[in-house]
């Protein structure tokens, strides 16, 4: 698609999302809600990836979309397996003349960029143009690892996992937040050197966040202060904010296959139990999920996905304990591939979301009357589950030891508090104060007046 001319009246953003379908999402959710405010939007995007955007992710159809060309053919995280997914960090860095090219000819007010285009506030500010680094995950696990502060005490020799089980110096005193070791040993990868330029993870987050021209975060005060305030302090520069842009209702409706099923048991009775596209367990995970879920006596959904070049059959009939699904028949489904994950949320019987905490995730199950129960693999999913569960104490996380392992026992116990004992302390705890915050996300007054507010900051400084 060519470039659109656009004229000095109205206020044109660019938006330039990392490459992996969560990062886009948020991308998707902000363009839409600023372009609603009469924001011109054009989004950059790997070309593969522009179908999916427009359909599954719902862009507005009006917005421009161009396609960024990638010089070693990789394009989104779901093609590579976990361990390769730094070659997207360098296919995104050869695309930097092209970029540079859009740039000059389209001439916007502000370029939208991820964690891992560090370079850009540098190429846009040569152009004239603002870049605003957009954090579309949480501020607690921004605040607590890729700061300033965080390498303040080292005393010049490497981070450790030991390290990152502390929170850094100044660190807000009422967090109460701190890591077990598996969970540290998963955020070193932020600290291990790759690519051209051989920069760590951290330090591509660290000079987006220093060089940008502001930082807009999806969060809001009420949810974050602490941890908002601490960011900008760390970098001494404006941190603006969108709200959690929880997604507009779908325009799908549900497929009869599982309106059919959901149908057929009690309100709030059924678990959903899902883990993201590109979040794949391991065979002792899944046995212990499986067997969690078998264990619970309600009826549920389990959807397990594995990376592209297996054959998901044979992976389930490996992996699910032997006769699972002849035990479960009539009250489990297992479910691989694409999923109507917002739509099955909304359905009154089901009661309960058994997630990895993948923030769009947790932010469409706090934004419905499901309850939540976290169990996180990875990087900003621990510090998701920790707001949710400690700060908000809006769900239950998911016991786990200082490994990471986890029993069929633990699942049992998490869902049992929010599904069968939830007239009891902490289950109806947990209830009230998941409704009051679901309140507070579908408040249309309150979300809308987040963007109003960004856009009238955006256009004061334009």
């Amino acid at each position: 698609m060519s470039c659109e001319v656009v004229n000095n009246d109205e206020l044109h953003v660019v938006m330039f999302p990392f490459l992996a379908f969560g990062h886009i999402n948020a991308f998707v959710q902000l363009s839409n809600k600023l372009f609603s405010h009469g924001v011109r939007i054009t989004f950059l995007s790997a070309a593969s990836n522009i179908p999916r955007i427009k359909s599954t992710l719902n862009l507005n159809p009006a917005i421009n979309v161009i396609p960024l060309y990638f010089p070693n053919g990789i394009t989104s995280t779901a093609e590579l397996p976990p361990n390769l997914a730094a070659n997207l960090i360098h296919a995104l860095d050869l695309t930097q003349p092209h970029v540079k090219s859009l740039l000059l000819e389209l001439k916007p007010h502000y370029v939208f960029f991820d964690f891992a285009q560090n370079w850009l506030p540098k190429l846009a500010s040569e152009l004239g143009i603002k870049s605003v680094r957009f954090a579309s995950f949480s501020a607690i696990s921004d605040s607590y690892i890729t700061v300033p502060s965080r390498l303040a005490d080292i005393e010049g020799r490497n981070i450790t996992f030991e390290d990152l089980k502390k929170p850094p110096p100044g660190y807000p005193q009422n967090s109460n937040i701190s890591l077990k070791a598996f969970e540290a040993m998963d955020l070193m990868f932020l600290f291990k050197r790759f690519g051209e330029k051989n920069f760590t993870g951290y330090e591509r987050v660290l000079q987006g966040f220093s060089d940008c021209s502001l930082i807009v975060f999806r969060s809001c005060k009420e949810i974050e202060e602490s941890y908002l305030d601490y960011i900008e302090k760390q970098f001494g520069k404006l941190v603006l904010l969108t709200g959690f842009l929880v997604p507009e209702p779908s325009m799908d409706v549900l497929e009869e296959k599982w309106s059919k099923w959901l149908d057929s048991f009690p309100a709030k009775s059924v678990i959903l139990c899902s883990f993201g596209s590109e979040q794949f367990l391991n065979d002792d995970q899944i046995k212990e999920v499986a067997s969690g879920l078998e264990l619970s006596g309600l009826p549920f959904i389990l959807v397990l996905n594995f990376p592209s070049n297996l054959s998901a059959k044979a992976e389930l009939e490996r992996a699910l304990p032997k006769g699972f699904l002849e035990r479960v028949k009539n009250r489990g489904v297992v479910h691989t591939g694409w999923f109507q994950q917002q739509l099955v949320l909304k359905h009154s019987s089901v009661g309960c979301h058994l997630g990895h905490g993948g923030f769009n995730s947790v932010i469409e199950a706090l934004a419905s009357d499901c309850e939540l129960v976290l169990l996180p693999f990875k990087a900003d999913q621990f510090f998701n589950a920790k707001l949710i569960a400690k700060a908000l104490e809006a769900g239950i996380e998911v016991n786990r030891s200082e490994d990471g392992d986890f029993k069929k026992e633990d699942i049992l116990k998490a869902v049992k508090t929010i599904m069968v004992e939830d007239d009891k302390e902490p289950g109806k705890q947990i209830k009230e104060n998941h409704m009051k915050w679901k309140e507070f996300l579908l408040n249309k007054g309150i979300q809308n007046k987040f963007i109003t507010d960004l856009v009238a900051q955006l256009k004061s400084m334009a």
